[in-house]
Order: C-alpha cells, then sequence, then structure tokens
C-alpha cells in the first residue's frame, strides 16, 4: 500500500478535492455530448426518429455495463488510480474522434455544406460512442470508489458527506453543460460553408474531459493508493462455483449441515476470502429489487419530458420548451442534497430514530413511487383538456367555408349552415362505414353530392367555396403537434399559384382553392411572407401570426381584399395547451427527493459494506442496476400498449410500492457490519497463528499458568 503524508483541510484530505473536481468535469463532458448526440444522430448523420433513439438507448445501457469491465481492472490488475487514468485518456481520445466526425468539411470536397461520403462519419461517431462508453463506464465505479480509499478509520462521518458532495458534483456538472451545450450548438461555424456547429459543441466536452484527467493526475502525490490484489473476480467465481459442487456432493443427510452455503468452500479455500464473498452476496441479494426504482427515475427524460409536450410553458414571465424540463431534477439535486445532509437528517437523529442507510432507500423508493402518483394525476387534468381525435374506424370531418355564399352542408344526422369565411365550431366524429352521404348547396342552386373516399382514423377539412366546388383535405395530423410546437397549414383562395415563406421554413406552390401541409413551430410570434404573379406590386407582402403558444394548429385563410392585396384570417384546428407546466414541479421535487435519499445513500452503503478489495466490484453492480432498470423500461414500454397513459403511471408506481415493501422486508433481515473490523479480526488471528507456529512453547506455557 503505497502511502503518501495526507494533508488535510476541514478535517477532509485534500486529495478529495482533485476527486470531486475531476467527476464534475467528466459529468459536464458526458452529459454535454449526450445532451446533443440525438439531434446530432437525426440532423447531421439524417436517421430517422427510431433508429436514432435505439443507438442513443444502447450508447446509455452500454455506458452503464462497461463499469463490471472497469472494477475488474481496478480490482485485480492495474489499481484504481491507474485505471482511472488509462480509461480518462481512452475517453478524451474518444470524445475528440466524435467531434472530428461532426466536421462536415471532412468530406465535403464541392463545398456545399453536406458532407459527401456518410459512411465515414458514421463510422468515425460509432468508434468515438464506443471509446466514450468504455472510458466513462470503465471509470465510474473506481472514481467513487476511489474517494471512498482516501478516508481514514473513524472518518466514517466525512465520508459519508463525501458521497453527497460526490453526488452533487455529478449534478453541477450535468445541470450546467445541459445548460451549455445547446448554446453551444446553435452556433454557426464551417470553412466554406456555415451550420449548426457540432464541432464546437462536441469539442468542448472533449476539452474538458482533458482538464479533468489533467487535474486528476496533478493530485497524484496526495493520494492513498492501494495495490491490486490479483483476479479477484476470477477467484470469487472458482469460489462460489467449488462451494455449490461440494454441497452438492454432500448433499445426503449423513453429512453435517454448515451454516452458509459457502461454508461448503472451506475445504479449498481460506476463510477471509470466504468471509469476504459473504459479505458481497449479502449486498448483491439486496440489490435485486432496486432496478424498479431506476426504470421509474430513468422515465423524466422519456416519457415525463413528452407529458410536457401537452401541457403550457408559460410559467409567470417565463417561457420554458419542453425539454428544458429536465433541468429541474438537477436543480433540485443541488438544492436538496446540503438540505438533506445539513437539515434533515440531524434533525431526524435528533429526534432519536435510527434512519439506517437502508431505510433510506425504502423511503426513497416510496417516494419515487408518489412521484408517479402525482404524475398520472396531473395526466388525468392533461387529458380532460386534450382534443378527442378521430380512432378505429372513426373519421372527423370539420367543414370550412372559404368562399363568399352562405352553404349549406347536410351530413349523416346534421345539418349545417355556415356565413362566408367560417367554419363548423369543431371535428365531427362518423363511423366511416356509416358516411353514405355528404351533400352540399347553397340557396337557389342545385345540390351536388360530396363522393371522396375517407381515410379512418383521420381528420379531414372540406373546403366549400361556391355552390358545386369542395375540396376535402386530409389534415394528417392526428395528434397534439411533438415537443410542443404549433402547427400553422395555409388555404389559397387567389386563382394563381402562392407560396410562403415562415421564419425559414417554406410553403411551396399552394394550388387555387386547396390547403398546405401543416409546418411546424416553436411558441412565439412568427411573421411570413406571401409571394404570388397575382397580388400587385405595391401591396405589402409581410404579415405577423398572433402569439402562438404550445401544441396548437390553426389554419391560416389567404384571401382578396377589394384592392387585390391579399389579407389573412386564422381559424383554430387544434387548441392551445391549458395545462401549466408548473404542475410537474411537485412530481420532480418528490422523485428528487427520493433520488437524493436512494441513490446518495447506495453509493455511501456499496462503499461501506464492501470488503476492501471489492469495492470497486460493488460499486459496479450499484451501477449494474441502473442498467437493468434502463432495460426494464424498453421492455414494459414496448409490451403494455396502454391506450390511457395515467394507466402505465400507475402501474409502475404499483410495481415499485410492491418492491419497496418487499426490499422493506429484506433490509429488516440485513445485519449492518464493518469490513475493516472484520478483516483486523482475521489479521489478528493470523499473526496469533503465526506466534504459534514460530513458538510452540508460547501456547502450552500460557496454559499450564491458567491451570494453576
Amino acid at each position: 500500500m503505497g502511502m503518501s503524508k495526507s494533508h488535510s483541510f476541514f478535517g477532509y484530505p485534500l486529495s478529495i478535492f482533485f476527486i470531486v473536481v475531476n467527476e464534475f468535469c467528466e459529468r459536464f463532458s458526458y452529459y454535454g455530448m449526450r445532451a446533443i448526440l440525438i439531434l446530432y444522430f437525426t440532423n447531421f448523420i439524417s436517421w430517422d426518429d427510431n433508429l436514432s433513439t435505439a443507438v442513443y438507448h444502447t450508447f446509455v445501457a452500454l455506458c452503464y455495463l462497461t463499469p463490471i469491465l472497469g472494477a475488474l481492472i481496478a480490482d485485480s490488475w492495474l489499481g484504481k488510480f491507474k485505471t482511472i487514468v488509462s480509461l480518462s485518456i481512452v475517453y478524451t481520445i474518444g470524445q475528440a474522434v466524435i467531434s472530428v466526425s461532426s466536421i462536415n468539411d471532412l468530406t465535403d470536397h464541392n463545398h456545399d455544406g453536406t458532407p459527401d461520403s456518410l459512411p465515414v462519419h458514421v463510422v468515425l461517431s460509432m468508434i468515438g460512442l464506443a471509446l466514450i462508453a468504455l472510458g466513462t463506464g470503465g471509470i465510474k465505479p473506481c472514481v467513487s470508489a476511489f474517494g471512498g480509499d482516501q478516508f481514514e478509520e473513524g472518518q466514517e462521518k466525512q465520508r459519508n458527506r463525501f458521497f453527497s458532495i460526490f453526488y452533487l458534483a455529478i449534478n453541477a456538472g450535468s445541470l450546467l453543460s445541459t445548460i451549455i451545450t445547446p448554446m453551444l450548438r446553435v452556433q454557426q461555424c464551417g470553412i466554406h460553408s456555415k451550420q449548426a456547429c457540432y464541432p464546437l459543441a462536441f469539442g468542448v466536452p472533449a476539452a474538458l474531459m482533458a482538464v479533468s484527467l489533467i487535474v486528476f493526475v496533478l493530485g497524484s502525490g496526495m493520494y492513498k493508493k492501494f495495490k491490486p490484489q490479483g483476479n479477484i473476480m476470477g477467484k470469487v467465481a472458482k469460489c462460489i462455483c467449488f462451494a455449490i459442487k461440494n454441497r452438492f456432493r454432500h448433499r445426503s443427510k449423513a453429512f453435517p449441515k454448515r451454516e452458509h452455503w459457502l461454508d461448503w468452500a472451506k475445504e479449498k479455500y481460506d476463510e477471509r476470502l470466504i468471509s469476504q464473498i459473504k459479505m458481497v452476496m449479502r449486498v448483491m441479494f439486496l440489490y435485486i429489487p432496486l432496478p424498479m426504482f431506476w426504470a421509474l427515475f430513468d422515465q423524466q427524460g422519456s416519457r415525463w419530458t413528452l407529458q410536457a409536450t401537452t401541457m403550457s410553458g408559460k410559467i409567470g414571465a417565463l417561457e420554458i420548451q419542453p425539454d428544458q424540463m429536465q433541468t429541474v431534477n438537477a436543480i433540485l439535486i443541488v438544492i436538496m442534497v446540503p438540505i438533506f445532509d445539513a437539515v434533515l437528517y440531524p434533525l431526524i437523529a435528533k429526534c432519536g430514530f435510527n434512519f439506517t442507510s437502508l431505510k433510506r432507500m425504502t423511503v426513497g423508493m416510496f417516494l419515487a413511487s408518489m412521484a408517479f402518483v402525482v404524475a398520472a394525476i396531473v395526466q388525468v387534468e392533461i387529458d380532460k383538456t386534450l382534443p378527442v381525435f378521430p380512432k378505429g374506424n372513426e373519421v372527423q370531418i370539420k367543414v370550412l367555408n372559404i368562399g363568399n355564399n352562405t352553404m349549406n352542408i347536410s351530413l349523416p344526422g346534421e345539418m349545417v349552415t355556415l356565413g362566408p369565411m367560417s367554419q363548423t365550431n369543431a371535428f365531427m366524429t362518423f363511423d366511416v362505414n356509416k358516411l353514405t352521404s355528404i351533400n352540399i348547396s347553397s340557396p337557389g342552386s342545385p345540390v351536388t353530392a360530396v363522393t371522396d373516399d375517407f381515410k379512418q382514423g383521420q381528420r379531414h377539412t372540406l373546403l366549400v367555396w361556391a355552390p358545386n366546388h369542395y375540396q376535402v383535405v386530409k389534415d394528417g395530423l392526428n395528434q397534439k403537434p411533438e415537443k410542443g410546437e404549433n402547427g400553422i397549414r395555409f388555404v389559397n383562395t387567389f386563382n394563381e399559384l402562392i407560396t410562403i415563406t415562415m421564419s425559414e421554413k417554406v410553403y411551396a406552390n399552394i394550388s387555387s382553392y386547396n390547403a398546405s401541409t401543416y409546418q411546424f413551430f416553436p411558441s412565439g410570434i412568427k411573421g411570413f411572407t406571401i409571394s404570388s404573379t397575382e397580388i400587385p406590386p405595391q401591396c405589402q407582402p409581410n404579415f405577423n401570426t398572433f402569439y402562438l403558444e404550445f401544441g396548437s394548429a390553426y389554419t391560416y385563410i389567404v384571401q382578396r381584399k377589394n384592392d387585390s392585396c391579399p389579407e389573412v384570417k386564422a381559424f383554430e384546428d387544434i387548441s392551445a395547451n391549458t395545462v401549466n407546466m408548473a404542475l410537474q414541479i411537485p412530481q420532480y421535487f418528490l422523485l428528487t427527493c427520493g433520488e437524493v435519499v436512494f441513490s446518495v445513500t447506495g453509493l455511501e452503503f456499496s462503499y461501506s459494506q464492501a470488503p476492501s478489495n471489492m469495492k470497486s466490484v460493488l460499486q459496479a453492480g450499484w451501477l449494474l442496476t441502473v442498467a437493468v432498470g434502463n432495460i426494464i423500461v424498453l421492455i414494459v414500454a414496448g409490451a403494455g400498449q396502454f391506450s390511457k397513459q395515467w394507466a402505465e403511471y400507475i402501474l409502475f408506481a404499483a410495481l415499485l410500492l410492491v418492491v419497496c415493501v418487499i426490499f422493506a422486508v429484506m433490509a429488516r433481515f440485513y445485519t449492518y457490519i464493518n469490513p475493516a473490523e472484520i478483516e483486523a479480526q482475521f489479521d489478528e488471528d493470523e499473526k496469533k497463528n503465526r506466534l504459534e507456529k514460530s513458538n510452540p512453547y508460547f501456547m502450552s506455557g500460557a496454559n499450564s499458568q491458567t491451570q494453576m
């Protein structure tokens, strides 16, 4: 064990400072890269959403599976310090490779702004991601365990606080990077053609990773470094196998039972190893129910963000986009960890309640389960405000009169009269098989039958203008617009084609008396320009929409005024979201409190209950529960297609509650240990044995004295 003189700072080893800064930079780097990864896949490499999401999730799962590899390397071969350094180098190279892969000028030989050979970029970015997954996963279990190693016996209190500070650094890093990296992406850069600056957005994390590595190496002289102890995992596996085989061999009643099934390995392995494996097995057994917590926790990125897209982001004077709601979690962590540590735990201790690690974790699971109950309640509120969309073989029709005559429209069981430039208040729902006759007429003109096949499960707009003129338009919008954006389409009542440009998006050549498709815009006021050969030059071509909120859809009719200039009139297709995003804060608050008591405590518990040579292994086991949790989400979301989202939330809440009860029972039967004491006991016994071997009279002499 290489010991260096330890510098102290407020009773903490000074080396901790380097480890925390390193973790902050590493997390900033990782989350910063992850924040723009999905956009990089869809916009730069132009994969579709499904492929991008699949690759993204595979990458995240890999990052939580590689810790096992890192723990093996650290505990058996290189030691924690060298593992962290060498894998950080791999990591930095990976970050650099992915920034290079996003430079479009790399293969853009004709300078048109798009890469000429995409495979080069795809291969490079995959190599980069593989190196990053190896790096970030490999150092994860080592950094936290290495930090714990810096404390002396009797510094349990400081060590517990270290795990809290460590967790704070993780979240501060992720919080800052999720805010900063998207800002970098919006910058324009490029040698021959300007475009979104992915190289910069990937490059900053790469630079920070290099900084993190340098900071870590600078502290080198101060660290307590333990020597690795040979291939520990191999020994553990062999010992377990031997115990099982041996137990099976002696299964008949003739052989006396042994206290623990691992005791059957005594013939071949020493007591110390067996007792260490027992410690690890007891903790690993407790880990079995934990993935359920992570399954709920990791849905804030997916399900809860989707829930936010059906809500309104106006909170007071602030405007929040749905994907920014996730930062609430990181902000709350940065606030809650110190409060729990400095205020809540001491208070509970003062009241004389023994709030042990496992009790905390049980409470954490309960809180997360309640968070999902709250999410379900919010979802029910949202569902009340959502428009009804056609299901199964239903068809929805809305009539929009874009002419100057009053029109009568008869639909099965409905008779509608519309004045000029008006529409039916809502979509009318019909069964596609009963949709026999639709007729339009206007005073003093014959009846015209509408012959058009209506697609089931779709919304349609019936445009009518003159006595026998109509056009059926498929809306193509049978859900709320994604990402909380607003759908806008235009109807042309001029005789010539018109083209409309609206904040960089173009509606090209809308034909006469027809509707364009929807295009989507974030909240705010949008300007648009109308151009057509039919519009006289003196007309004003520029218009503004009114203020767009979240998740609405509108049809703008472009009509001719008396002086032949265009004017626009808006009709609502889907009303804007009304439930405020601030209503998500309670569920984020509950989940975050759950995370603070569950996750920080779990890190610390895994460290304190592990024998000295298996600290990294147990940290890796802890991270494995996160990976399994991610896999549960993919399975449950894939298998159970709920018609109602709130039902899915309630199902998850119920599952976690059941798991929480099981865990509480398991925790009742767990007895806390101090691995260091147990190991010291073995050291002492070994010393005694050595003394006896070297001095056979030592013991007999002592015996004879007691007999006298």
